[in-house]
């Protein structure tokens, strides 16, 4: 008696749990859609604390984060996410996008920037290889971004974490993965910019040898 007492508890608590986590992921889900990422970070993490392997609320979770510029957050909630779903690739490209903001924060150590710079271009490389025929090539866009930032992060930095060769190399894996992008999408004209852009920074590099 005393069992069946206990186990019909557990099934009623596990249906409110559910519940509960349910409204919670709702509202988090209208509120991002409003664009309204604070309510939505505050339903979404209630909803992660009762259930934290719900991998559509992480996702979201990490989505609101990035969007109020939460970036450690937004990183640590789509690390959990990947955790459980680890071939979604767009998990991987937000999460490299966060990395690239934290990448270029002047508060944190050189060892920080390089780890959160590198950290994004793996993580676009990973969200290619997981999905090569994205169709709008922002993965490749993206990480020719990230190439560019870490280049001159190698370039500019002090002591041992500068390497001339490899922001060169960084360069270089630049303007190839914009290119890339332009070659499919020839009328982009921001791309050229960035392509531009890269080129310059490598050619500025390249006269003082």
């Amino acid at each position: 008696m005393r069992l069946s007492v206990i186990i019909s508890f557990l099934i009623v608590s596990s249906f409110e749990n559910a519940s509960a986590q349910n409204a919670y992921v709702k509202l988090g889900q209208q509120a991002l859609m409003d664009g309204d990422f604070k309510v939505a970070v505050a339903q979404l993490e209630k909803a992660c604390l009762i259930d934290s392997t719900n991998a559509n609320a992480l996702w979201m979770l990490g989505y609101s984060y990035y969007h109020s510029e939460n970036y450690k957050k937004s990183v640590a909630a789509y690390t959990k996410e990947i955790s459980i779903n680890p071939t979604d690739a767009s998990a991987y490209y937000y999460r490299a996008r966060a990395k690239s903001y934290l990448g270029k924060d002047n508060q944190l150590s050189a060892a920080e920037k390089e780890k959160y710079l590198l950290g994004a271009i793996f993580d676009l490389t990973k969200a290619i290889s997981i999905n090569p025929n994205d169709t709008e090539n922002k993965y490749y866009q993206t990480r020719g971004i990230a190439y560019r930032d870490y280049g001159m992060f190698k370039l500019q930095a002090s002591g041992h974490f500068y390497d001339r060769n490899r922001g060169i190399n960084s360069l270089k894996a630049s303007i190839n993965d914009l290119q890339k992008v332009l070659n499919d999408n020839p009328s982009r004209s921001d791309i050229s910019s960035l392509i531009d852009l890269s080129r310059q920074k490598l050619d500025e590099v390249l006269a003082h040898r």
